[in-house]
């Protein structure tokens, strides 16, 4: 590995253990065994690295969330999707957990966002319309743009919110999965008779992955 992708890999590593906020560049370097000057030969500074950091998450979530047409039925579609939600949440959850502030001081990295979750936007929306075509929903356009963006809100803040109500506490598997069960609950009553059992399946599944990462 590049020395370039380590440092990418060990910063990703220690702001999702240690928050973002208290890692420094004289951490990463310290992780990896390099000198200061090393990594800046590769980074000016902290904000380069998560411009790195945020590119390859923008770009997962460009080939997470591309409807599926690789799978055989809905019900596996619909997994696929919050199995991918659940992996970019685990992945980059110092990114979640911090989104505010990361943001808040980088207006081009906002920039990036915004257009990265403009297009998360459009791909759920061309799922939820296939999940309306199976009969699962019984919504209007307007409908399904609600739900989009509603389930947009939930998945970007879950990790901050839980972190703000306990902000000593650690974010495990277990609190995002505690996110993606949100996210079906918010489905579920808006579902219909057939997309219910469909959900109700998929959040007994959900619930078993949970209890599993606590055996």
């Amino acid at each position: 590995m590049k020395t370039r992708d380590r440092i990418i890999h060990s910063a990703l590593a220690l702001f999702n253990e240690q928050g973002e906020p208290n890692v420094t560049t004289n951490h990463i370097a310290a992780d990896l065994g390099i000198s200061p000057g090393n990594l800046y030969y590769h980074f000016r500074n902290k904000e380069e690295i998560i411009h790195s950091i945020f590119d390859q998450y923008a770009l997962d979530l460009t080939t997470s969330f591309q409807p599926e047409t690789s799978v055989d039925t809905d019900q596996q579609r619909l997994l696929a999707y919050l199995d991918a939600t659940f992996q970019l949440m685990w992945r980059y959850r110092f990114f979640y957990a911090n989104l505010p502030d990361i943001l808040r001081r980088d207006a081009v990295l906002q920039d990036k966002y915004l257009t990265a979750q403009q297009a998360l936007k459009a791909n759920l929306v061309v799922t939820l319309t296939q999940f309306r075509a199976t009969g699962w929903l019984d919504m209007d356009d307007d409908g399904i743009e609600s739900l989009c963006d509603n389930l947009k809100l939930v998945a970007s803040s879950w990790i901050f919110y839980q972190s703000a109500q306990a902000p000593q506490a650690k974010i495990t598997p277990t609190v995002i999965y505690q996110g993606v069960l949100q996210i079906l609950s918010m489905v579920l009553p808006m579902s219909t008779d057939k997309g219910q059992a469909v959900v109700a399946e998929i959040i007994e599944h959900y619930h078993q992955q949970m209890a599993n990462t606590l055996a």
